[in-house]
C-alpha cells in the first residue's frame, strides 16, 4: 500500500507541478504578447510621426514651390516691362515731356496717399493698410526712378 501511496503522491505532485508549469508558461505567454503588442504599437506611433513628418515637409516644399514660382513670375514681368519700355521709341516733345512728368507725380501722388492713409487708419488696420501702401510706394519710386541714368551710345 505504500507503493500505491508513493505512487499517487508523485502522481499528484507531478500533476501539480505541471499545472504550475503550464500557468508559468501561459502567464509568459500573456506577458510576450503584451510585449509583442506594446512594441507593435509603438512601431505604428513612430510611423504615424514619421508619415505626419514627411507630410509636412511635403507641404512644407509646396508652398516654397509656390514662393519661388510666384517670385519668378514677378521677375519675368518685370523683365517683359524694362524690355517694353526700352522699345518706346522718340516722340514728339510734349509726349516726351508728359511721359517725363508721369512718374514724379504718380510717385509723389503715391507716398501723399500712404501718408493720408497712415494719418487717417486706425491702429488695429494701420499696420496691414499702411505695409501695402509703403511696398507700392517704394516698388514705384525705385521702380521709376532706378535705373533713369543718362544713356551712352555705344557707338
Amino acid at each position: 500500500m505504500a507503493d500505491i501511496a508513493g505512487l499517487a503522491a508523485s502522481a499528484a505532485g507531478g500533476g501539480i507541478f505541471g499545472l504550475i508549469g503550464s500557468v508559468i508558461g501561459r502567464a509568459a505567454g500573456l506577458v510576450e504578447r503584451r510585449q509583442e503588442q506594446a512594441q507593435e504599437r509603438a512601431r505604428w506611433e513612430h510611423e504615424s510621426r514619421l508619415m505626419d513628418l514627411q507630410m509636412q515637409a511635403k507641404r512644407q516644399a509646396s508652398e516654397d514651390d509656390l514662393r519661388l514660382a510666384d517670385v519668378a513670375g514677378g521677375w519675368q514681368g518685370l523683365n517683359a516691362s524694362l524690355a517694353a519700355e526700352a522699345s518706346i521709341g522718340e516722340s514728339y516733345r510734349w509726349v516726351s515731356a508728359v511721359r517725363g512728368l508721369t512718374r514724379p507725380c504718380l510717385t509723389l501722388l503715391l507716398w501723399v496717399i500712404t501718408g493720408l492713409v497712415f494719418l487717417g487708419s486706425g491702429a488695429a488696420a494701420r499696420s496691414e493698410i499702411v505695409e501695402t501702401a509703403t511696398f507700392a510706394a517704394t516698388a514705384a519710386t525705385l521702380w521709376w526712378f532706378g535705373d533713369r541714368g543718362p544713356r551712352r551710345d555705344p557707338h
